[in-house]
């Protein structure tokens, strides 16, 4: 892809945005993204708001960046009349945002992961530990319920996960507390960009109680931390950050950064000009990146977890499963809820996202990985008011067998043009107790 690079210079005029482009000399780009996994991702989409991130785990290449609704670029082109630009900006659906990486969204039930992790390598519970969820959680005055009205029954930590308990979570957050829980989400990627080499990226919200003091002079409660223990509350995430939580716990708790620039170089494209060069901009990345220093049975429970929720009956997102054999998904499912929900409500019944308005319907989010013996794409989806996770996890689930059905991580460029062996062929001349792939 020949990709023209120019500086834009905006007219004082709102009649036109852009009245003058100054071309220099372009460098040729070798770009990550499938673009047919880009195009059926995006149609996927038909008339729904959201995001969808892929990701290969072990290199980090961006494979498809959804962004939806979008716009016709062509006409910042010829200029924008006041209309169109107030259409553009006062749409709801927020178009001009790329969601992806600026879209910042409260990751729901897609953070359980890192709240299990981080009460797990504190000690603070163990896998086959059993907590009782009736329904709800009382704290001080108020009480926090979960999803599910009359309760899960006894839950340990896997079925805590498959089943997506929130009063489970409640405890465990307690226990583990909002630092302990914000320094294992660190590792994972959230609270800071994830380095993508686009602009305008995002760091989402990471909350602790330093932060509360300094950005709202206020003391930290307990209640935040149930809350931060479902992934609601203060906390925010990008769709990036979350594909990036997702490719890291595939690929057995290693560092990885997205990409979309692969090589790029000053000469015509042709067999022999792809370049790998020492700027950090086009270096091909290799597999492992640095530990991120979780036990690796956690990391084995949680991932294991991660594929019951949709291969196990009693999985939040069985019904969206992938059925074919060999390429099934793991994953995790999110309802966001953004609107607050009265003690009234609850004693008449809680109203369904069909008969909300659009802004106040749930946020639709998953995050999953393929195939599930031998993982090599994460997925992150979020559908804004979507209302149910399914929503999030039928594309998902689209998504990931395209992608494992096209090959997308070994995509169609001349074969010089990567050096290293893929991760799945040389992973076992690594040292078995660190590089094998999980196992179920």
């Amino acid at each position: 892809l020949h990709i023209s690079c120019f500086c834009v210079q905006p007219d004082i005029s709102p009649h036109s945005l852009i009245c003058g482009l100054i071309p220099f000399k372009a460098k040729k780009v070798v770009l990550t993204i499938d673009s047919e996994l880009q195009k059926m991702a995006s149609e996927r989409f038909g008339d729904q708001s959201g995001a969808c991130v892929v990701m290969d785990i072990f290199k980090g290449d961006v494979l498809a960046l959804v962004s939806t609704p979008t716009f016709d670029p062509n006409a910042f082109n010829r200029g924008l009349s006041q209309k169109e630009w107030q259409d553009l900006k006062g749409n709801p659906r927020t178009p001009l945002i790329n969601k992806a990486i600026s879209g910042q969204f409260a990751p729901g039930s897609t953070f359980k992961m890192i709240v299990l992790l981080a009460a797990l390598e504190k000690g603070v519970i163990r896998p086959e530990n059993r907590i009782y969820c009736g329904g709800d959680m009382k704290l001080g005055n108020s009480n926090f319920h979960c999803w599910k009205k009359h309760g899960h029954g006894w839950m340990d930590a896997f079925n805590a996960i498959m089943q997506s308990c929130d009063v489970y979570f409640y405890e465990i957050a307690l226990r583990t507390g909002i630092d302990r829980i914000g320094e294992m989400a660190q590792r994972f990627g959230f609270g800071d960009p994830s380095g993508i080499d686009l602009p305008n990226e995002k760091s989402g919200l990471l909350p602790s109680r330093k932060w509360k003091k300094k950005a709202l002079n206020a003391s930290w409660h307990k209640g935040e931390t149930l809350l931060s223990g479902i992934g609601q509350g203060y906390l925010l995430a990008t769709p990036m950050q979350l594909a990036v939580m997702a490719a890291r716990l595939a690929n057995g708790g290693y560092s990885v950064s997205p990409r979309l620039a692969q090589t790029y170089s000053n000469s015509d494209l042709g067999a022999s000009d792809y370049e790998q060069t020492n700027n950090s901009f086009s270096e091909i990345k290799t597999f492992p990146g640095k530990s991120l220093g979780i036990t690796r049975s956690h990391l084995e429970l949680v991932r294991e977890a991660m594929e019951g929720v949709t291969i196990n009956p009693l999985g939040t997102a069985f019904k969206t499963r992938i059925r074919k054999l060999g390429r099934q998904m793991g994953g995790k499912t999110g309802t966001v809820q953004v609107r607050r929900i009265s003690t009234l409500e609850r004693e008449q019944g809680v109203k369904k996202n069909k008969d909300l308005p659009w802004r106040e319907r749930d946020h639709a989010a998953f995050v999953g990985f393929a195939p599930i013996h031998s993982p090599r794409y994460a997925v992150s989806v979020i559908v804004e008011h979507g209302g149910v996770s399914s929503v999030a996890s039928s594309i998902a689930r689209d998504v990931l067998l395209e992608a494992q059905g096209r090959k997308s991580a070994n995509p169609g460029v001349p074969p010089n043009s990567i050096s290293e062996p893929l991760p799945e062929d040389n992973l076992q001349s690594k040292n078995d107790n660190d590089f094998k792939a999980l196992k179920t």
